[in-house]
């Protein structure tokens, strides 16, 4: 049972989702709706207490892009949480390769930097005491026929670190090559973090390919829109599901104690159906040298 959790993104779509599940569970006393913009966290919490009928959300403001944000969040939290999910993310806005004052892409920025800052925070003060999770995506072990899985030459902390910076790509125009390779570090970094702290549930899942849910990030790409019409038409034949199902993923590896720490779980085939363990399906993703060059690279740039 968990009583008090963080969700991080929890505006709208899958963290939206995610809380109003984990509401109507017997036990939970808190939540705290992890946002940027503090007009959405409120509409977002009046919709969720009268769907839900409980008054369990608070406000949390922070946005895990900007580091100095998330010191401050994490500063304005005034008892531990039982449970973490890092959810924000996407494909980084209209400028995902741009460059922010840390060194690192506005991608990596909001799906993994801001997400390591935040847990590592709460672990060393003993802020999160249960299960932490973090949210990665089928495309980090490769979808075949939409996202090539990552290659690497030498799974190097130096090559990591070019995946942080952008360097890594030879287009930095490109809006959704760079997501796989960096989802991929981030499920990394969660397995080499849940060997520093054995005493808390640290797990990487998947909401796998869900409908309604907004991850493209400009639609001035014919790229971009292509992938767009490519999800929509999935839809219709059902190779996708719902924004439900997919928050249920979250709900079930926060609440089911056999969801093993340091495993990233996502579908078994495809993007969706039952779920398993990813190293099954690429074997790099359980080597702890690749899961601690890849944490190495990232601490460069905190």
């Amino acid at each position: 049972m968990i009583k008090s959790v963080l969700i991080t993104g929890a505006n709208g779509g899958l963290g939206k989702e995610c809380a109003r599940q984990l509401a109507l569970q017997d036990g939970v006393q808190k939540i705290y709706l992890g946002c940027r913009n503090e007009e959405k966290a409120e509409a977002a919490k009046k919709d969720l207490e009268k769907s839900t009928g409980k008054f369990v959300f608070d406000i949390f403001l922070i946005d895990v892009s900007d580091l100095n944000s998330v010191r401050s969040a994490i500063d304005s939290l005034d008892e531990p949480v039982e449970a973490l999910v890092m959810n924000a993310g996407g494909w980084g806005g209209e400028h995902p390769m741009d460059t922010t004052e840390n060194g690192v892409t506005r991608v990596f920025a909001v799906n993994v930097l801001g997400h390591v800052l935040l847990a590592e925070e709460l672990l060393k003060k003993k802020m999160l005491t249960k299960v932490g999770l973090y949210v990665s995506s089928e495309a980090a072990r490769g979808i075949p026929g939409m996202d090539e899985r990552p290659n690497l030459a030498t799974s190097s902390v130096d090559e990591f670190a070019t995946i942080a910076d952008g360097s890594f790509f030879t287009s930095r125009s490109d809006s959704i090559k760079p997501y796989a390779p960096v989802k991929y570090m981030g499920a990394l970094w969660m397995s080499s973090l849940a060997r520093q702290y054995p005493d808390v549930r640290l797990i990487a899942m998947s909401p796998g390919g869900t409908a309604g849910t907004e991850v493209t990030s400009s639609t001035s790409s014919l790229k971009t829109l292509m992938f767009q019409l490519m999800i929509k038409m999935m839809c219709l034949v059902g190779k996708m599901h719902k924004v439900e199902v997919g928050a249920k993923r979250f709900v079930d590896a926060l609440l089911d104690e056999s969801y093993k720490s340091g495993v990233f779980y996502a579908s078994k085939e495809g993007i969706t159906g039952p779920v398993g363990d990813q190293s099954e399906i690429f074997a790099d993703l359980a080597n702890e040298i690749i899961q601690n060059n890849a944490s190495e690279a990232i601490h460069r740039f905190l």
